[in-house]
């Protein structure tokens, strides 16, 4: 793979300049933010993600406050309970999606929080102790435990919420084609330990956080 400064020129390049480049770059939450970030919040972010894929976001956004009444602000003590008569209680909600799997997902990404809530302190705390260089083993946790948040879907929450985490968009992954680190989304045991290998290289050339390190490659070809 390239040396990072030469990623970031070809990114300069489709940019216009180095200030528009810059201009256009996210700076992660500090651990001490990410920390105080409430549990509920965790799961509305995680439960806007499941709904927007494969669907319009704007659509989704615009009937958010709505999916906020209904699920009860997201509480992950109340959703951690629902079962299946909630779900068809749901399905008949007005001005929500009536997708019965991703209803389903929201209950089942709260028992996932609740755990994490119940061994590491708090929601928050599991994910500010997160460590660069154990990114894609954590992140894995998130697919594995949760639901519906494979792919580039528990990404987008993450990073949405805060986090420094990469987004596996389609820009991404073609510039980590490019770089010979991985063909496709990452799924086994060797794709991730490729993808992380890559990141920490670039971080150590770089200094930049994984966020933008993932912007940076996918300007460096969209």
């Amino acid at each position: 793979m390239r040396p990072f400064h030469e990623i970031e020129q070809a990114a300069i390049a489709r940019k216009g300049s180095k200030d528009s480049l810059s201009s256009a770059l996210l700076t992660p939450k500090s651990a001490d933010d990410i920390a105080r970030v409430p549990a509920d919040r965790w799961l509305s972010e995680m439960s806007k993600c499941v709904f927007q894929a494969g669907f319009s976001w704007k659509v989704i956004e615009t009937k958010w406050p709505r999916f906020e009444e209904v699920f009860d602000g997201f509480d992950i003590g109340r959703l951690s309970m629902m079962h299946d008569e909630d779900v068809e209680r749901l399905l008949k909600a007005d001005g929500i999606v009536a997708h019965g799997p991703k209803i389903k997902s929201v209950g089942e990404n709260a028992r996932f929080l609740q755990s994490l809530a119940e061994t590491h302190g708090s929601v928050g705390a599991f994910f500010a102790n997160w460590k660069r260089a154990d990114y894609c083993d954590n992140l894995r946790i998130v697919q594995k435990g949760g639901s519906r948040l494979g792919g580039k879907t528990g990404q987008v929450a993450l990073r949405r919420i805060g986090m420094d985490t990469p987004i596996f968009s389609s820009d991404v992954l073609e510039a980590l084609k490019v770089e010979g680190i991985v063909a496709r989304m990452p799924s086994s045991n060797k794709d991730f330990a490729a993808v992380q290998a890559a990141f920490d290289q670039w971080h150590k050339e770089s200094g930049r956080p994984f966020t933008q390190i993932s912007q940076i490659l996918a300007f460096s070809v969209g």
